[in-house]
């Protein structure tokens, strides 16, 4: 969209602007004061009820981890048993005021973001969408709120717990505390709690309408030159919207320094029991301010440096760069005379990064559509589907080395077409440009772009791809893993060794994954599109699992191989296993 030309013109269209824009923000507080207190009913309610009925049991369980864990010794134990209550106490205070500060937050805003919604670009019926989006679905979407709270409090909180219980120590050694050393990190948290409470309150308070203003300024002006958010129509009545809600913002982020104080101060106890030094944890207390002070500084365009001291709190300075308030790069980029960011002019690109939850539906959608095909071909039998509903069975076929098995799909296909990040189903690219900006996200992509790079180094021939996919799709069946495994004679100890690994770091991505808010929901949908895949296949007769489905799965995975690759859409290059299929074929 061109900027307005002339003087007239400009006047006219910003009168425009603001009569429809507010009239739809009138219209959506409309809807948020009709449906907002259902809402707000149920996900306080839902959120709250859950939160109080599973309290007791976290309790217990956690204890009873704490002391069947291997990875801890007795002091570290002992010190976790005493301090459990009170910080599940606290989580359970946190979880109720948060209840009803998400509920307040969704019902009313949900209502009013989906009627600017409904007016953007590409949107059919506008007129219609205005009134009907962010009525009923505010409502439904309070009730997936509180259903993916569920899941986080149950299966994420055992499938923690169950690590804690079962893994190993890395060394063979439990991680043991030196006693020696607690009281002056308790002494250096309590100090740092203490000082930081004032000095970072103080320094938020001096800084909350600099803040105000500055973001104001920079809006109005991207406003009246028809910049930044406002150059496009699809982002004017968003960037609108972001000039009335800016106060909530600031106030968001001062709230955020005031919780920060804690943290921040508690970190004086891990440097002064790492450095092994009470001075040092005190040092860190006196530092922590200056730093706060220069990273705000940095947020916020100020002049660089603090007022406040600063010393040295670790005998390796170069620690201390990674620490709790290390600066981003960017501000480090800047400080040492870079060229500054663009200054954005347009946020189409924005709208067509991925984000985590977008990545969570492209990986349930190609689960199923790959489930479908296993079960067609027996590999996924009703057993499986039977252990995944009960919930039993932590690393099953299909809760994680389905999962595992898509996610191996896309690495082999972007290791073969030497993509810098990773390809998905539709032929999507994930790169360092359109990746979701999210720290959450960069502990799942950063691991695989690595295994990426490992499997393109090791140059597996497609007889060991066939080789690794069983591997990790079978891995926690091994009466049929050996079974299926097809013998090859290239395979040496180092090569088996590699694909091991390879395997059991891809289960343990999964196994994360699954952890995520809103996998469990995914999930369990997609045990049903399978189960009724399943009751298709066998025709609503006989349920039983046939011993030739077991003895065929080795032929039926090279057979999926082969056919996904000419069901994909054309712009995705899939694994051509035609001549693998023919000479496993006779022997299936």
């Amino acid at each position: 969209m061109e900027p307005s030309t002339g003087f007239l013109a400009s006047v006219w269209g910003s009168i425009k602007f603001l009569i429809v824009f507010f009239g739809l923000l009138a219209l959506g507080i409309c809807k948020g004061g009709m449906f907002g207190p259902f809402t707000i009913i149920i996900v306080t309610v839902g959120v709250y009820s859950l939160f109080l009925i599973l309290w007791p049991m976290h309790l217990i369980w956690t204890c009873y981890c704490i002391i069947r864990t291997k990875l801890m010794g007795p002091v570290v134990k002992l010190l976790l048993l005493i301090s459990a209550p009170v910080i599940l106490s606290l989580w359970l205070f946190i979880g109720v005021i948060g209840s009803g500060l998400a509920g307040l937050a969704y019902g009313f805003l949900a209502p009013v973001m989906a009627t600017f919604d409904a007016v953007g670009e590409g949107k059919e019926r506008p007129e219609v969408h205005c009134f009907t989006d962010g009525t009923w679905s505010t409502i439904t979407g309070g009730c997936t709120a509180v259903r993916d709270v569920f899941d986080m409090l149950l299966h994420s909180y055992f499938s923690f717990m169950d690590d804690l219980r079962f893994n190993e120590p890395p060394n063979g050694k439990p991680f043991e505390i030196r006693v020696l050393y607690i009281p002056g990190a308790v002494f250096s948290a309590a100090c740092g709690i203490l000082v930081d409470s004032v000095m970072i309150t103080l320094i938020a308070v001096y800084k909350f309408p600099v803040m105000l203003l500055k973001g104001w300024k920079r809006l109005i002006e991207d406003l009246v030159g028809r910049e930044g958010p406002f150059l496009e129509t699809a982002c004017v009545p968003f960037a609108g919207l972001a000039i009335l809600l800016w106060p909530l913002a600031v106030l968001g982020a001062f709230l955020a320094s005031l919780i920060s104080t804690v943290p921040i101060g508690a970190y004086a106890a891990i440097v002064a029991y790492q450095e092994s030094s009470l001075l040092m944890g005190l040092s860190y207390v006196i530092s922590s301010v200056s730093l706060f002070d220069e990273y705000t500084n940095d947020v916020l365009d100020m002049a660089e440096g603090s007022c406040f001291p600063r010393f040295h709190y670790r005998k390796n300075q170069a620690s201390a760069e990674s620490g709790l308030l290390s600066r981003p790069a960017s501000f480090k980029d800047k400080k040492d005379g870079k060229k500054d960011p663009i200054r954005v002019t347009s946020f189409r690109g924005s709208f067509e990064e991925f984000n985590p939850f977008k990545m969570l539906d492209q990986l349930f959608e190609e689960c199923k559509h790959c489930g479908k095909a296993l079960v067609a071909e027996g590999v996924i039998t009703l057993k499986n589907i039977e252990e995944s509903k009960s919930g039993k069975v932590g690393r099953g076929v299909l809760n994680v080395g389905l999962p595992a098995y898509v996610i191996l799909n896309a690495l082999l296909r972007s290791a073969k077409a030497n993509s810098d990040g990773l390809i998905l189903s539709d032929g999507c690219e994930i790169t360092s440009d359109n990746r979701p900006k999210s720290t959450i996200f960069d502990w799942f992509f950063d691991p695989l772009m690595v295994i990426k790079d490992q499997i393109k180094a090791s140059n597996f021939t497609e007889e060991e791809e066939v080789y690794l996919q069983n591997r990790v799709l079978l891995t926690s069946d091994p009466k049929r893993l050996k079974a299926t495994l097809p013998r090859l004679p290239s395979l040496n100890e180092r090569k088996q060794a590699e694909i091991d690994a390879f395997a059991r770091r891809l289960q343990g991505i999964t196994k994360s994954i699954s952890r995520y808010p809103t996998s469990k929901r995914r999930f369990d949908d997609l045990v049903k599109a399978l189960s009724a895949e399943l009751e298709r296949a066998m025709g609503g007769g006989n349920r039983s699992v046939s011993g030739s489905q077991v003895k065929g799965v080795s032929s039926g995975v090279v057979r999926l191989l082969s056919q996904s690759s000419m069901e994909r859409p054309t712009g995705i290059e899939g694994d051509d296993l035609e001549e693998q299929l023919t000479r496993d074929a006779p022997g299936a």
